[in-house]
C-alpha cells in the first residue's frame, strides 16, 4: 500500500479531498501530509449551504494531528473559498477540523481528554508537547461549544453558593443543579445582581419548574430569589450544613471565653480541646473518647453549649414543618435561659430564618452536592496555582464541572 493510500485510510479522507503527498522527516521527528481536491468541485457556502464553484484558495494552512508513533503529524491544505451572492466570500468548511482551529478534530478531542484527566493546563501542555496558549485555546473553545449546545431544560433542585476567587473577599457566585451534580452558572461577586444574572436567563416555564433552592442565609441571594422565583418563600431551603456551621462557631466562642477565664485561674482543663467539641460523636477518634466523656459530663459552659448543638441535630429528622417548629420553640427557650451569649445570638439568627430552615422538612435537600463540587473546584484551582483573572477561573469551572458536551463534531 502506498503511503498516500495508507494515510487516506488512517485519516478517513473522502472525496472530494484526497492525500496528495506524504513527507517523513526523520531528523525533525515529523510527518507532513498534503491534502488536495479535484478540479471542478462545487462547495457549500458555510452560512447557507448553497453549492458554489471555487472562487480561489486561501493560503496554505497547517493542522496538528495525532502523532504517528513518535512522529509529530501535520496536515497541510489550501482551503477553497466561495463567493456567495448573499453572504460574500468565505472559506469552505473542512471535514477534519473546526473553523479557526489549528488542530484536527481527533487531536482536539485528545487534548480535551488529557485536560480532563490532568485537571491542569500546565500538566497537559507538558504531556502533549504543546504551548500553554494552544492548550488553553482548546479549553476555551470547548467551553464555548458546550455552552452553545446546552439546551434549556427544567431544573427542579438548585443549589447556590459562593466560592472565594482569591484572598481579600473576592468571591464568585455559583449555581448548581443538585440532581445532575453540575455547575449551571458562574458570575462575579456575591451580590443580589450576581444571582439575578442567572434567573434572568431562565424562561417563565423554567422558573416555575424550580421546586426548591438550597442556599445559606446570605441576604442578597435570598432577596434575588424572592424577586424572581414564583412562590420562592416555600422553595428556599437554608442549607442544614451552613446552619450547623453557625451553631458550631457559637459553641467554639463559648469554649474560647470559658478557656480564657479558666486559664486566668491557672486551670488548664480546656487546653487542647478545641476540636473535641466540634466533632460529631460518631466521628470522634477513639483515643479521645475517654477524655471527652469526662468533659461533656462536667458542669462546663461549653459542655452545655455542646449539648444544645447536639440536641438541635434532631430538627433534621422531622418530616413535618409543624412538628419541627414545635421542637425549635422548645430548643430556643432552652437557649434563652442558658445565659450563654454566643448561643443566644445564634438562636436569634436561626429564629429570624426559621421558616426557610423548616422547608427542609418538606424538600430534604442540602448543598452537599455543591460542597463536593466546591472541593473539586478548589482542587483544580490549587493544581493550577490560582488563576490570573476571573474569566479564566470561570472557564475552568465550566470545563471541569459544567457537565458540558465539550467535543468537536465533524462537519
Amino acid at each position: 500500500m502506498r503511503d498516500t493510500e495508507l494515510y487516506a485510510q488512517i485519516l478517513g479522507v473522502k472525496a472530494p479531498w484526497f492525500v496528495d503527498k506524504v513527507d517523513l522527516k526523520v531528523a525533525e521527528n515529523s510527518v507532513d501530509i498534503w491534502l488536495d481536491h479535484g478540479p471542478g468541485e462545487r462547495w457549500p457556502c458555510p452560512e447557507c449551504g448553497k453549492l458554489l464553484p471555487c472562487r480561489d484558495h486561501a493560503g496554505e494552512r497547517v493542522w496538528r494531528h495525532l502523532d504517528t508513533c513518535q512522529f509529530k503529524t501535520l496536515l497541510h491544505a489550501r482551503v477553497p473559498r466561495v463567493e456567495c451572492p448573499e453572504h460574500g466570500v468565505h472559506q469552505v468548511l473542512v471535514p477534519w477540523a473546526e473553523p479557526r482551529s489549528r488542530f484536527t478534530l481527533l487531536m482536539e478531542r485528545w487534548i480535551i481528554d488529557v485536560l480532563t484527566e490532568c485537571s491542569t493546563v500546565e500538566g497537559s501542555r507538558r504531556l502533549l508537547k504543546l504551548t500553554w496558549d494552544e492548550v488553553w485555546g482548546v479549553m476555551e473553545r470547548a467551553v464555548r461549544r458546550g455552552l452553545s449546545r446546552k439546551e434549556a431544560r427544567p431544573i427542579h433542585y438548585l443549589g447556590v453558593d459562593e466560592k472565594a476567587f482569591r484572598k481579600g473577599h473576592s468571591y464568585m457566585t455559583i449555581v448548581f443543579d443538585l440532581m445532575r451534580s453540575t455547575v449551571e452558572h458562574v458570575s462575579e461577586e456575591r451580590k443580589k445582581s450576581s444571582l439575578e444574572e442567572y434567573y434572568r436567563r431562565l424562561s417563565p416555564g423554567q422558573l416555575e419548574s424550580i421546586r426548591a433552592i438550597a442556599m445559606d442565609m446570605w441576604e442578597p441571594y435570598f432577596t434575588a430569589t424572592m424577586a424572581h422565583v414564583p412562590d420562592a418563600g416555600a422553595k428556599i431551603v437554608h442549607d442544614r450544613f451552613h446552619v450547623m456551621k453557625h451553631v458550631n462557631e457559637a459553641v467554639d466562642k463559648v469554649r474560647k471565653q470559658e478557656h480564657k477565664a479558666l486559664m486566668a485561674q491557672g486551670d488548664e482543663t480546656l487546653k487542647g480541646t478545641k476540636y473535641l467539641w466540634l466533632f460529631r460523636p460518631e466521628n470522634l477518634p477513639a483515643k479521645h473518647q475517654p477524655t471527652f466523656d469526662v468533659l461533656k459530663a462536667s458542669s462546663l459552659k461549653v459542655a452545655k453549649a455542646w449539648a444544645m448543638r447536639e440536641n438541635l441535630q434532631s430538627l433534621w429528622g422531622y418530616m413535618s414543618p409543624g412538628w419541627g417548629r414545635r421542637f425549635f420553640k422548645r430548643w430556643i427557650k432552652w437557649i434563652d435561659r442558658s445565659g450563654l451569649e454566643p448561643m443566644k445570638r445564634v438562636g436569634q439568627l436561626l429564629l429570624r430564618h426559621l421558616e426557610n430552615i423548616l422547608t427542609f422538612c418538606r424538600h430534604r435537600i442540602t448543598n452537599g452536592v455543591a460542597e463536593g463540587l466546591n472541593s473539586k473546584i478548589m482542587s483544580i484551582k490549587r493544581k493550577a496555582c490560582g488563576y490570573s483573572n476571573k474569566d479564566h477561573f470561570k472557564t475552568a469551572i465550566y470545563f471541569f464541572c459544567g457537565g458540558l458536551d465539550l467535543y468537536p463534531r465533524s462537519v
